[in-house]
């Protein structure tokens, strides 16, 4: 009986193991199908469906974020919900979400003018503007080892933009905007949220986030995307699939963050950088395949050595820790 039972106990365990093994491997495959599939249908809207409103866009982006994030938190009560503290904290996310705009903004208007691949191998090197900011706006300082490997990180992009067919100024100009937005929202939020009482979890960031940043879209869009609601209403009348593709790649929009939170949770920091690094180059052999854009080997040599310039720059900061 004994040995019987501990026998049922090893097999629970098991299957418990491979269970959670299961659950790990399908939450990295919804990260990837939705950070992959926002990127490719947000380039096929912009670029080839030839809907030219990214703000708009971006807009419709966080209006999905903010109201499936207050159904997940307050109705599923999917993690718990962090109330505002102060009218400071409010501030301080608002100036966040003033950056986040400018990041997401910055994309996809990128990508009205380059190939997905180029834009992964530009958006490779946030490590490189993360270390800047940090460096220039806190007294923290990594190890000289650290910054040389952010070398080849940039060498790797002048290299692949050489060998661009497809390479557009301002497009590249915008791309370098949004990769560096990105990485001063991340300096930003360690030294804004520091104090232990304000700090949040990201999807709650996200549910502060998103209403800040419509408020903040909504008057640029009307501005400088003159009469996009009339325009986009009038492309659905023509082709109602512009209305089903605006409202899944918003939900994407969602999920993407949604993802990102969970695999976060469920794996090891290490884990979620090798999977980030490789996110990257699955996405450039994904699109290239649905958009056949053309790739030279120096193109593919330039983010090669940017990848693997990242790859050295996350080791040396493990080392140095």
């Amino acid at each position: 009986m004994t040995a019987k039972g501990g026998a049922n106990g090893a097999g629970s365990a098991l299957s418990g193991a491979g269970g959670g093994r299961f659950f790990t491997v399908g939450l990295i495959a919804a990260w990837y199908s939705s950070n992959i599939g926002v990127l490719l249908l947000n380039k096929y809207l912009l670029s080839n469906y030839g809907f030219k409103y990214p703000i708009f866009l971006t807009m419709c982006h966080m209006m999905a974020c903010s109201l499936l994030s207050y159904i997940a938190i307050a109705w599923f009560k999917f993690v718990p919900l962090q109330t505002l503290r102060s009218r400071v904290q409010f501030f301080k996310i608002s100036a966040l979400s003033l950056v986040f705009c400018g990041s997401v903004v910055s994309g996809n208007i990128s990508l009205r003018y380059l190939p997905v691949s180029f834009n992964q191998a530009v958006g490779a090197t946030t490590p490189f503007f993360t270390a800047v900011f940090a460096y220039i706006m806190t007294v923290k300082r990594e190890a000289w080892l650290t910054y040389i490997t952010l070398i080849p990180v940039v060498t790797g992009v002048i290299i692949a933009s050489g060998g661009e067919p497809s390479f557009h100024l301002f497009g590249f100009i915008m791309c370098i905007g949004a990769t560096a937005a990105r990485a001063l929202k991340t300096v930003l939020q360690g030294i804004l949220l520091s104090n232990e009482g304000e700090k949040l979890n990201s999807m709650n960031l996200l549910l502060y986030m998103a209403p800040v940043a419509v408020v903040l879209l909504l008057p640029a869009t009307l501005f400088m995307e003159e009469n996009v609601v009339g325009k986009t209403i009038a492309l659905a009348r023509e082709d109602f699939k512009i209305i089903w593709y605006l409202l899944f790649n918003s939900c994407l929009a969602y999920f993407v963050n949604l993802t990102n939170f969970l695999v976060t949770k469920h794996t090891s920091p290490l884990t979620l950088q090798v999977l980030g690094n490789a996110k990257g180059a699955v996405a450039v052999v994904v699109s290239v395949l649905i958009f056949r854009n053309p790739v030279t080997v120096t193109g593919m040599l330039g983010y090669s050595v940017t990848v693997a310039g990242v790859i050295l720059y996350s080791e040396a900061k493990k080392r140095n820790k």
